[in-house]
């Protein structure tokens, strides 16, 4: 159970309302006005929860489980406690996030503005906005409908914010477009100046920073992450993508749509991502390089050219993960024959 200080939960649902709003079926009919009160891990639930299982390797938990429900491929299905509901599904984990959406809505936005918020007289905020104290909302600036600033946040000059974003605490945003439904956490640092500079004996000259940040509809930009302005062309992040905490998007980088950048991913000037490119953590990508569609680069990875488009890649240097995986095995293979072994 979620703690009741921190998060206010909905509910309870039954069986048949949970189905119908994640898109499962139910295994048993008869189940439909069973209720489920909160969603809970395997091991932990109860009879008056509901939880899930899309992996394997938690196939023992599973069939230990006391939860009243669970979402579950139809495959595994069979492998449930005899006492246990079924949500069946070929998702089960997509499914378990709208059912805990459902249980575990976000919450309402409080319109008003707190007494030691400074907007000026020449920005642009519907009434019907939160806006938390020490705020600092700048001429021009401009926000949509329902949108709920953070504590101690800034907003530069001219940025426009869309309908129904959410802009946590401590966050500076300025030369920067942002679309709707935008969640900007804790700590976020958008539209500051990219580095860029020209090298010169006497010492490297810094290049002015003429770009914006132009951010697309229900993107997700997680605490401490840095994006900056474009040094001409603009800085793109696409609809739907998913950053993770302490990334580095350097000027001038264009992310597609849905793309999913893990912790620690760091982004050079000018490359480009296309659609649906997912970084695992702490992956580096040199600058001017061009990612296609669907691209994988793994963790830890460190990338020096082009990746095509369904390509994985993984090492550093980056290379195709068959390569890496083969490279390993040799290696493995000479320190073992080095050993006597």
């Amino acid at each position: 159970m979620a703690d009741p200080r921190f998060f206010d939960r909905a509910g309870p649902f039954t069986l048949a309302e949970l189905a119908r709003t994640s898109g499962a079926r139910l295994w048993r009919a008869a189940d439909s006005d069973k209720l489920l009160h909160d969603v809970a891990p395997l091991e932990t639930a109860g009879a008056d929860d509901v939880s899930f299982l899309e992996n394997r390797k938690y196939l023992a938990a599973f069939r230990a489980s006391r939860a009243g429900a669970a979402f579950v491929d139809p495959e595994m299905a069979k492998a449930a406690p005899p006492a246990m509901a079924l949500l069946v599904t070929e998702e089960p984990y997509k499914a378990y996030a709208v059912a805990a959406q459902a249980f575990y809505p976000t919450a309402p936005v409080a319109p008003g503005s707190a007494p030691s918020a400074v907007v000026d007289p020449e920005a642009t905020v519907p009434e019907d906005c939160e806006i938390g104290p020490n705020v600092v909302i700048e001429a021009r600036a401009r926000l949509g409908r329902r949108c709920q600033i953070g504590a101690n946040s800034v907003l530069g000059a001219g940025v426009i914010v869309g309908d129904d974003c959410r802009i946590g605490a401590n966050v500076t945003v300025s030369h920067a477009l942002i679309g709707a439904r935008v969640v900007l956490h804790p700590g976020v640092r958008i539209g500051q100046a990219g580095f860029g500079f020209a090298p010169d004996p006497a010492g490297p000259v810094k290049v002015p920073q003429l770009g914006r940040v132009v951010i697309g509809d229900d993107v997700d930009i997680g605490a401490n992450t840095t994006i900056d302005r474009g040094s001409g062309h603009d800085t793109v992040i696409g609809a739907g993508s998913m950053i993770d905490n302490l990334v580095q998007i350097a000027h001038n980088v264009v992310l597609g749509r849905g793309c999913i950048l893990a912790g620690q991913v760091g982004i050079s000037g000018s490359t480009r991502l296309g659609d649906f490119v997912m970084i695992g953590g702490q992956g580096g990508l040199a600058g001017h390089l061009k990612i296609g569609t669907g691209a994988r680069i793994a963790a830890k990875a460190g990338l020096m050219r082009d990746v095509p488009s369904g390509a994985a890649v993984c090492g550093i240097p980056a290379v195709p993960i068959a390569d890496f995986m083969r490279q390993t095995a040799i290696l493995q293979r000479l320190g073992r024959k080095k050993d006597g072994r």
